[in-house]
């Protein structure tokens, strides 16, 4: 490699360092071409790319980059998984522990996430995460939960209401008059206002019979006395 094309790589590689939050270094020596090929298929879908890099040059990179952290990972074959800024760390980092697990040759030795510097444990504990369509059903969940629990709370009164409403339909009905359900299924509104009325000139009857009897009976009282006098007069007046 000539010299102004090693400088080109090192440009490269620092430019990305800069514009990469996330990253997950791993040793790929002994993968084959296809599990190579296979892995950076995987990769692509979670929104990363994955490239093998030459140590020495990634190095100038980094310390072009002001990505001191990344130095001591850059030992032995080493192969960078460069995590886009719309790419999911969690699925990289998934993908990443699949393939070791699964081939026994791939090896994770660390990284970064959001700029903090991960040992290859933090990147298995990291591959370990629930998705984030997981994370945001569940946080939905939470968030739906109480707001449900609220909504059953206000609906409680007017079920309530609705059935007190449905007994004095029956009752109506049972007396023979059926004009209370036709309206309450008509207009529900003025089956309330109905049936609101109509218990409160049940509860004020009492109380106006009431009133209408102790007015009467004073009146009955006067009247006697003067049904009396009227009938003792008569003789009298006769009489003269």
């Amino acid at each position: 490699m000539q010299r102004t094309e090693k400088e080109q790589v090192v440009a490269e590689l620092a430019e990305q360092l800069r514009s990469t939050d996330s990253l997950i270094v791993a040793d790929y020596r002994g993968l084959t071409n296809t599990q190579l090929e296979e892995l950076r298929g995987r990769l692509r879908s979670s929104g990363a790319r994955f490239q093998i890099v030459k140590n020495t040059l990634t190095r100038r990179a980094a310390s072009e980059a002001g990505a001191e952290a990344l130095l001591a990972l850059l030992e032995g074959p080493t192969a960078i998984a460069f995590v886009d800024a719309d790419g999911d760390p969690v699925a990289v980092a998934k993908a990443l522990s699949d393939t070791a697990r699964e081939t026994k040759v791939l090896a994770l030795r660390g990284g970064t996430l959001s700029g903090r510097s991960m040992s290859g444990e933090d990147v298995e504990e990291l591959a370990k995460l629930p998705a984030p369509e997981v994370v945001k059903s569940q946080l939905v969940g939470v968030i739906v939960a109480p707001l449900t629990q609220l909504a059953a709370l206000v609906a409680a009164p007017i079920r309530d209401l609705v059935g007190l409403i449905d007994a004095r339909i029956a009752q109506l009905e049972g007396g023979g008059d059926t004009s209370g359900s036709a309206a309450a299924q008509e207009a529900p509104v003025e089956a309330v206002a109905e049936a609101v009325e109509e218990a409160e000139s049940e509860a004020a009857a009492p109380a106006e019979d009431v009133a209408a009897e102790a007015t009467q009976e004073p009146e009955a009282a006067d009247e006697a006395p003067a049904a009396e006098d009227a009938e003792n007069a008569d003789p009298g007046t006769e009489e003269e």
